[in-house]
């Protein structure tokens, strides 16, 4: 149900803004070569639609997988970030001064170095979607539960393994939010590196479109994209769900 729900949102979103779009071209009587009839956006549709699949398909794989690394990337520096010592210290420092260098500077060195492959792609998106997962979770593993980790450290058996498990499991609604909002990022970064110089991707048939100046063209890729994204993030949210369901006995 839920994710019936959420396609049933973006297909609303798409219409709206589909709607709004020929409104505008109607009322200022844009031509056809600026904003394209809903009949050409259809026919783009029939002639492209299998290839534009294939496209939104092959940069869906790459989000995901780009997605998990920064889930384990951010577990791990989290872990070594939440710490009050020096190695905490300089840990957060270097993952906030990484972040300030923005995906477009880097991505040329990142080019450099791996190509413009599969490579490329993926540490892209990781990079892109993997600070707002660090800064999360240094924030829920450094998050002291007083009153439960209290009971365990007055009995002497509080460790870290299990006060982690106790602030990862009084966040589970949090972590399961910022898990979901970071796929979004995931699927951003993967289709601008293939904007970028990527040879393949819907990211690439965007970039062609917009040198063609063809928008019917981009339109029915971004419907694919919205379409793609939505189905992952529903997953994401049922998998968080049914793991909060099993470790809480709901």
């Amino acid at each position: 149900m839920k994710i019936l729900e959420r396609l049933f949102q973006f297909f609303s979103i798409y219409i709206v803004a589909l709607g709004l779009l020929w409104a505008v071209k109607i009322v200022y009587g844009f031509s056809d070569y600026l904003i394209p009839s809903p009949l050409e956006v259809l026919q783009i549709a029939r002639e492209n639609g299998l290839l534009y699949v294939k496209a939104v398909l092959n940069t869906s794989a790459v989000a995901v997988a780009g997605h998990m690394i920064a889930i384990v990337l951010a577990t791990a520096v989290g872990l070594v970030g939440r710490l009050n010592s020096w190695p905490g210290s300089l840990t957060r420092i270097a993952a906030y001064n990484l972040q300030a260098y923005p995906i477009v500077a880097v991505a040329p060195i990142i080019f450099l170095f791996f190509g413009d492959g599969l490579s490329s792609r993926l540490l892209i998106a990781a990079i892109i979607c993997y600070f707002p997962l660090l800064l999360s979770f240094i924030g829920i593993f450094a998050e002291p539960v007083e009153e439960v980790e209290h009971f365990y450290r007055m009995t002497g058996r509080i460790n870290w393994r299990l006060e982690l498990a106790i602030r990862t499991f009084e966040n589970l609604d949090k972590i399961i939010t910022v898990i979901v909002g970071s796929g979004t990022l995931a699927m951003v970064g993967t289709i601008v590196a293939e904007f970028l110089a990527a040879s393949q991707g819907i990211g690439y048939v965007i970039r062609k479109a917009l040198y063609q100046s063809n928008l019917a063209k981009i339109l029915v890729a971004l419907f694919l994209i919205g379409l793609c994204s939505s189905l992952y993030l529903s997953l994401i949210e049922t998998i968080g769900k049914w793991i909060k369901a099993r470790l809480t006995g709901e």
